[in-house]
This record gives C-alpha cells, structure tokens and sequence, in this order.
C-alpha cells in the first residue's frame, strides 16, 4: 500500500482524468472559460504569473496524466512553448521565450486557491466536455393481439 500523502490535493488530483483522455489544445483553450471564475488569492504586487495560466497549466497537467505538484510542476517545465502560449504565460519581450514559474510558485497557489471555487469551475469545465448521451428510443411492442 503506498503512503500517504500530508496533502488533500494530489487525492483530490485523481477525479480530474485520465492519462487515457488526453487534453486537446482546443480544449486548453476552453478550459480558460472555467477558470477565469477562481479568484486569485495573492496579493497583486510583484505576480509574475497570471493565476489564470498557472491553473490551466495545473489541471492540463492532471488531464494529461500528473499525479503530484511535482509532476504537474514538471509537466509545466516541460511544455512546448506553444502550449505555454495557449495556456496565457507571457513572452519575454527580449528573448521571446515563455519563462515557466518555479515549482513552490505553482504549489503556493494550488494551496491557497479557493478548493470549492476550483472544483466547481473543474467539474463545470468536465461537464461541457463530456458528450451528451444519445436518448434511445422506446421500441413499440410487436404482440400478438
């Protein structure tokens, strides 16, 4: 039996999805829709990071397969640079780049954020994504009479 963690979130990570259902970049873009309903609880001054991309990072990084803040942060670090520009990280003006945040970055925000408040943007989120189910037919009876 593996150990548990000292942290609800990554629990809380494994209703999010499947490595199987992997994360469109269309979809990325939807999810922004959702998220932009969490507030962010950091104080304005010195955000270098827009809490809005930090959260779609998080949840694509779940979608796709993260399990921990570890893996989610490494998941960030790892993403192609489009994929950090559909997310809403910035480019840097002189190197054109998009600087990933610091792993404690992402973990101080996931700890912080309203736990209700994202769950209901995630779960309204999953539930624009899922296909509605096709409404079957009552088939008429063919008795003798």
């Amino acid at each position: 039996m593996p150990a548990r963690t000292s942290s609800p979130f990554p629990s809380a990570l494994e209703q999010l999805g499947s490595s199987t259902d992997p994360l469109a970049l269309s979809n990325v873009a939807d999810l922004r829709r959702f998220l932009i309903l969490v507030a962010d609880p950091r104080d304005a001054r010195g955000l270098r990071y827009p809490a809005l991309a930090l959260l779609c990072a998080a949840v694509a990084a779940v979608l796709t397969g993260a399990r921990s803040l570890i893996a989610i942060s490494e998941w960030i670090t790892d993403a192609p640079q489009q994929v950090l520009s559909v997310l809403g990280f910035a480019a840097d003006p002189l190197t054109g780049l998009r600087p990933v945040p610091h792993a404690a970055t992402v973990r101080r925000l996931l700890q912080r954020v309203d736990g209700d408040a994202l769950d209901a943007a995630i779960s309204a989120y999953l539930r624009a994504r899922t296909p509605p189910r096709p409404i079957r037919q009552r088939r008429k009876c063919q008795c003798d009479g």
